[in-house]
């Protein structure tokens, strides 16, 4: 017992993924690493005025551009296949790790958002304790054989010369996706012109007319209700590729309705609030060179997505 409570003890002391829990190994930053993990530095990082919340889907926007059309500091914290439940753990990591209000936050509201598990089940693992709020909590999750490997990686992060991983979370995914030939490969390529099976039969009316209920609407109206006045909060439907936006009179497209009409009900007339509906048929998201799979864009979309949320920012008082 006594060995464990030592090695909780130091670990807690050399506070591995840097929470800002401990002070005694304090360096800035963490070493190279996962954005779940990374995300509890960057998300207490006072350097940062602005953050971009999401997944994959809202990856590809960078907050060096964002920087350069609104003047505001952003940072990246969003996590590659997560949903409404870890984003939300990580805006409330972010908001409590502040000493003023900051100045804007993006959030992508993915397929993810429009779940009905009043759950909202997270489908990849999160370390939800590194963010929690409970100290008990925390402390009793560095019991962990991951924890044991992360230590002495943190301590040769402290003392040696190690780099640092990206302060402001941006990667680029370009590259990786096409190595993997989602550019090239006619098989990879050829997955872009399949519909949904779903998206085949037409129906009437919907079935579930009135029966819906979207949690992560519940929680979003909370969060707009929450922030600071003059905190401005932009929600962004972000692109799909034509052939998986949904179509009219499909269970898709009652479920894609109900939940941006619930989303946009959340936001309600708070000021200083904006929604921004990539998530529709628009010339972009019909050009296959645009995308390398249905849900995942290119650069140029991303550009177009960041101006958008810049005239967005500008436009509020």
């Amino acid at each position: 017992m006594a060995l464990l409570v030592a090695i909780l003890a130091f670990a807690y002391a050399v506070d591995p993924y840097d929470t800002g829990r401990s002070s005694l190994f304090e360096k800035v930053g963490v070493r190279p690493q996962g954005p779940r993990t990374a995300a509890a530095s960057r998300g207490r990082d006072e350097a940062y005025n602005a953050a971009i919340f999401g997944n994959s889907h809202i990856q590809l926007l960078s907050p060096e551009r964002l920087k350069q059309s609104t003047g505001l500091d952003f940072v990246q914290l969003s996590v590659p296949a997560s949903g409404p439940k870890e984003q939300l753990v990580l805006i409330d990591w972010f908001l409590r790790h502040r000493d003023k209000a900051p100045e804007a936050i993006v959030i992508s509201a993915d397929e993810e958002w429009c779940t009905l598990d009043p759950t909202m089940a997270n489908k990849k693992p999160f370390p939800f304790w590194l963010f929690s709020a409970n100290p008990l909590d925390y402390a009793r999750n560095l019991l962990r054989y991951d924890i044991l490997e992360e230590v002495p990686r943190r301590l040769g992060y402290v003392f040696g010369d190690e780099e640092r991983a990206r302060p402001d979370g941006y990667w680029n995914y370009e590259p990786e996706y096409r190595n993997l030939g989602y550019a090239t490969d006619p098989t990879l390529r050829q997955r872009l012109e399949k519909r949904p099976e779903s998206d085949s039969q037409v129906l009437d009316q919907d079935p579930m007319a009135g029966q819906r209920h979207f949690p992560a609407a519940d929680s979003l109206k909370a969060l707009a209700g929450s922030l600071p006045a003059r905190t401005r909060l932009v929600v962004v439907f972000p692109p799909n590729y034509k052939n998986y936006l949904t179509l009219p009179r499909t269970a898709r497209g009652y479920q894609d309705q109900a939940c941006k009409a619930a989303l946009r009900s959340a936001l309600g007339d708070r000021p200083r609030t904006a929604l921004i509906d990539w998530r529709v048929d628009r010339p972009e998201n019909r050009d296959p060179d645009l995308y390398f799979d249905l849900t995942h864009y290119r650069l140029p979309i991303a550009h177009l997505v960041e101006a958008d949320i810049a005239g967005a920012l500008k436009q509020m008082p």
